[in-house]
């Protein structure tokens, strides 16, 4: 497993990430184990999670995947080996539950990660993420930007400023965002030089096949100011691994499960993952293999968070690591990147 700076940090990552949002809903904690063993022993050493996971969130769920890997964390005795990732949550979402409506003041950042510090099991976390603005902006596929000049959106430089608390107090060692804008990213950058605060070391958006936005605006970004993307969702809900084709829905999968995930199910995202699956045939790679390498083979991309159920999965997910795609295989994926421009943002 080969590894990549976290931004301008010491700190070196696996190129894949094991994400955890299943579990304490689709897995078990004994299932959870499984997968922590499993990635960590074929060389993952960043291990992202979030205050609100598991998803779909629920009240009687919330905080169940960090307590889970906080128990595997005190069994196994290896929270020196890996680089733990986690974020609090910003405003919305149905979140009314957790302190009565998350937002991103400075009482909610530290009140979240003293929460998320407890159920972890440990004295700090390596990489601490706003899991969402507090503001308006396009994010969780919306498009089309319109402005509210009457929004009571908690300002940046206060969610920085507790952020920048939290590492000086060695509670945090490193601080992120996620689902950001190019504005917001560059906001977060301006305050960090101003003010002399810990600056971000990455952003956390969804990049795969089906969705290339990150590349308009927020790559460049990523490049020129060492900020690099953790792709999420780099299987698009698990669509790119063709599963979900010709009106199938495997007991068990996630879209199966639960009819809230519908950003990568429209007629134009089935015909492009089509597209993507037919070539992966055609060049005798595996869908799932094809996806997730070319997200990682992307120069602004720190990590792949990879996300699965079952051992199986999990082990074609780590094997993607080992697969470099063709220059024929490359560009034919730009081929239908043009045929298919952003199916599903």
């Amino acid at each position: 497993m080969k590894t990549r700076k976290l931004g301008s940090t010491d700190i070196d990552v696996s190129e894949i990430c094991l994400g955890t949002m299943t579990w304490g809903e689709q897995n078990t904690e004994q299932q959870a184990f499984g997968q922590l063993d499993l990635a960590t022993a074929e060389g993952v050493n960043f291990i992202d999670a979030a205050e609100m996971y598991p998803v779909p969130p629920r009240a009687e769920t919330q905080g169940l995947t960090e307590a889970y890997l906080g128990n595997w964390l005190a069994k196994r005795g290896r929270r020196d080996d890996l680089v733990i990732a986690s974020k609090v949550a910003g405003p919305g979402n149905g979140l009314t539950y957790l302190r009565n409506g998350p937002r991103l003041t400075r009482d909610h950042v530290r009140q979240a990660c003293e929460d998320s510090l407890r159920r972890l099991q440990t004295d700090y976390i390596d990489l601490y993420q706003v899991h969402w603005p507090d503001r308006n902006a396009n994010f969780f596929g919306k498009l089309g930007y319109r402005h509210r000049e009457d929004e009571q959106a908690t300002p940046i430089e206060e969610t920085l400023g507790a952020l920048s608390e939290l590492v000086q107090e060695g509670k945090v060692r490193h601080i992120g965002l996620s689902n950001e804008t190019p504005w917001g990213t560059n906001e977060y950058l301006r305050l960090s030089r101003e003010r002399n605060w810990p600056r971000i070391v990455s952003v956390q958006n969804p990049y795969n096949l089906l969705n290339r936005t990150f590349e308009v605006g927020m790559a460049e970004i990523a490049c020129r100011e060492q900020v690099g993307l953790l792709a999420y969702s780099p299987l698009a809900f698990g669509m790119l691994s063709g599963k979900y084709l010709d009106g199938h829905r495997p007991e068990g999968a996630r879209l199966t499960r639960f009819d809230r995930f519908t950003r990568y199910t429209s007629e134009r995202g089935f015909e492009a993952t089509r597209a993507y699956v037919d070539l992966a045939g055609q060049h005798g790679l595996s869908p799932v293999q094809m996806a997730l390498a070319y997200v990682t083979s992307r120069d602004f991309v720190t990590s792949n968070i990879i996300g699965a159920t079952t051992l199986e999965q999990l082990r074609e997910n780590l094997g993607s690591a080992s697969v470099a795609l063709g220059d024929d295989v490359l560009e034919a994926i730009e081929e239908l990147n043009g045929k298919y421009t952003y199916p599903c943002p």
